[in-house]
């Protein structure tokens, strides 16, 4: 069965995006996005934030 994938990310590049071509002329962009959350626990009051990395390739 065939389907749509739709993805967003909402973060901060990691580095200058590297481009490359293939060989029919397409070009392939890598980059690296941080998305990261914050929260406060709960038990202790204190604030806490988590960085994840991803890897995208367009």
């Amino acid at each position: 069965m065939a389907g749509i994938n739709k993805v967003i990310l909402v973060g901060n590049l990691g580095a200058k995006p590297e481009v490359k071509y293939a060989s029919n002329g397409n070009a392939i962009a890598n980059l690296s996005v941080a998305t990261s959350e914050s929260w406060t626990d709960k038990n202790t009051g204190q604030k806490q934030e988590k960085t994840e990395w991803h890897r995208v390739s367009v």
